[in-house]
């Protein structure tokens, strides 16, 4: 039940988190004032303690999956979008001129070119993503949404933590592995063959010059 629990916090959270992330790193890697805007919002979020944000809704939502899956939404949401960002800007002007160039409309270019080209790196993000809700979503046991945040509440609370804590720290950590293997069976189903190439290529030059 706890790992249910758990688990549903964590996909609910990783498909808001994806939904909302990706469109908003799209926006901030354009110069201009939304791009700093988006950045900066995202970055204060994830300065503030993962607990506090949790207890910051409770007034609204009170003590319910929704409040715990809008604080993980919101503090996870940081490496999607910066990474969705970087990823869409170190694509090079020749590129981009050249996807102009061929007709492509913008909204063309986008789907069809750079987001293919930036995939890697923003897969990079929303696993992070996904490693760090897998963490926090223990939290949500303090405001009494259940999940495997419980038994190691229960150990804090009857100081036993080699009894309790474990009974939650080790699923946790089992979980966290099966996403980071995951994302490694996505990236090579997903990213293009020759972008996975060209980084193997960029990473046994580096290897060589050090």
């Amino acid at each position: 039940k706890r790992l249910f629990q758990h688990l549903k916090l964590v996909l609910l959270s990783m498909v808001f988190d994806v939904m909302i992330g990706v469109p908003l790193g799209i926006i901030a890697s354009r110069p201009g004032i939304f791009s700093q805007l988006i950045l900066g919002v995202t970055g204060i979020i994830y300065t503030i303690p993962s607990l506090c944000l949790f207890a910051l809704f409770i007034p609204f939502l009170g003590t319910s999956e929704k409040n715990a899956i809008t604080a993980l939404v919101l503090y996870a949401l940081l490496p999607i979008v910066h990474n969705t960002a970087t990823g869409l800007q170190t694509i090079s002007v020749q590129l981009r001129e050249s996807a102009a160039a061929i007709g492509l409309k913008p909204s063309a270019q986008l789907t069809k070119i750079f987001l293919p080209m930036a995939s890697r790196t923003i897969l990079s993000g929303i696993k992070t993503s996904g490693i760090m809700t897998v963490a926090l979503g223990t939290i949500a046991a303090f405001i009494g949404v259940g999940g495997l945040g419980e038994p190691i509440l229960s150990g804090i609370d009857l100081n036993a933590p080699e009894i309790y804590i474990l009974q939650g720290a080790i699923p946790v950590a089992f979980l966290a592995l099966l996403i980071h293997l995951l994302f490694e069976l996505l990236d090579r189903v997903i990213i293009p063959r020759g972008l996975r190439q060209s980084d193997s290529n960029t990473q046994e030059e580096q290897g060589i010059m050090t």
